[in-house]
């Protein structure tokens, strides 16, 4: 049996381990996890937030892309991994999709949260010739003609479907009355829409650029409260509706549950900086990504909104498995 003096020796030894190994953070290379493919919007924006952290914690940050069941592989691989600071993880909008969709048992409350980063609005585009010359007319059309009209630009359930879909029911038009053509990913839905394959597609900004510029396609509203600053010309949702509007697709820092809280304060830190670099904002504008901060409180009650927003939308969409 242990003594008493064992024991508080123990739990002292236990205690200053455990504080040493917070005030030597970090000592080792850092694994940062995107979900998503290299090449793509996410696997640029983590290899360009991962250089910047390599510099402020003076440790490779090593980007590593765990790709499969449209992110779930590597969110899942976030949350199982140890919480002490060597694996954070690069988490996606699809965090507050998948156990409303069936697809993971998996949420928001599974990671902890060091910052949102990112914030792409999705938006509603007609092509060149279509009829609809702002979003009033749009909208008046899809309420008295239900199910005359297609949307494409994402797959079903995807961040930018869910955020049009969610969008409707705000204005009270019934998303499902509007036809879904499903794609893989913007550009093969703008494609159709410039052939008159479709009325509508959905997507970011920085996709659509291309084709506005060609003069193929207009941009009747980014689908957020207020316009977006790369893009000032585009009116938003929220002035033209009078109703306020947040969602897309975003992209934040996280690391597994149970993130010891001053190795938290440290990766904050280093996150803040970051993003408020000019390397970072340079990037960030220069790709057309919209960057977004919020520290951990708010990046939690700004999940804790998308989940519940989606749960929602995803019930009326009847996505749930």
């Amino acid at each position: 049996m242990r003594t008493l003096t064992q024991l508080l020796c123990t739990s002292l030894l236990v205690a200053t381990s455990t504080v040493a190994v917070g005030a030597d953070y970090p000592s080792k290379p850092i694994t940062l996890i995107v979900p998503w493919s290299a090449g793509g919007g996410t696997d640029a924006v983590g290899r360009q937030f991962a250089a910047g952290l390599q510099e402020e914690l003076g440790q490779p940050v090593n980007v590593v892309n765990r790709t499969g069941g449209a992110g779930v592989v590597g969110h899942v691989a976030m949350t199982r991994a140890r919480p002490d600071g060597y694996t954070l993880g690069l988490g996606t909008a699809e965090i507050a999709t998948y156990r409303h969709i069936g697809t993971a048992d998996l949420s928001y409350e599974d990671f902890t949260p060091i910052a949102l980063l990112n914030l792409d609005y999705a938006a509603f585009t007609v092509s060149a010739d279509s009829p609809w010359k702002n979003l009033d007319d749009a909208l008046a059309d899809l309420a008295e003609s239900p199910n005359e009209y297609t949307v494409s630009g994402s797959a079903p359930g995807a961040a930018y479907h869910l955020s049009f879909a969610g969008f409707l029911d705000q204005q009270g038009i019934d998303p499902n009355t509007v036809n879904l053509v499903p794609s893989e990913g913007a550009a093969p839905g703008l494609q159709e829409l410039a052939a008159g394959g479709v009325d509508i597609v959905f997507s970011s900004l920085p996709e659509i650029e291309s084709m506005r510029e060609a003069g193929r396609v207009r941009t009747l509203a980014v689908l957020s409260t207020d316009r977006v600053d790369a893009f000032p010309d585009t009116p938003a949702a929220g002035e033209v509706t009078g109703d306020e509007w947040t969602h897309g697709s975003w992209r934040g820092l996280v690391a597994p549950e149970g993130l010891p809280e001053d190795i938290s304060e440290r990766l904050l830190t280093a996150a803040d900086n970051v993003w408020n670099s000019d390397d970072f904002q340079s990037f960030m504008e220069g790709r057309g990504f919209g960057a977004v901060w919020e520290g951990p409180e708010g990046f939690e009650e700004f999940m804790a909104e998308q989940d519940a927003n989606n749960a929602s939308i995803i019930d009326k969409l009847g996505l749930a498995q």
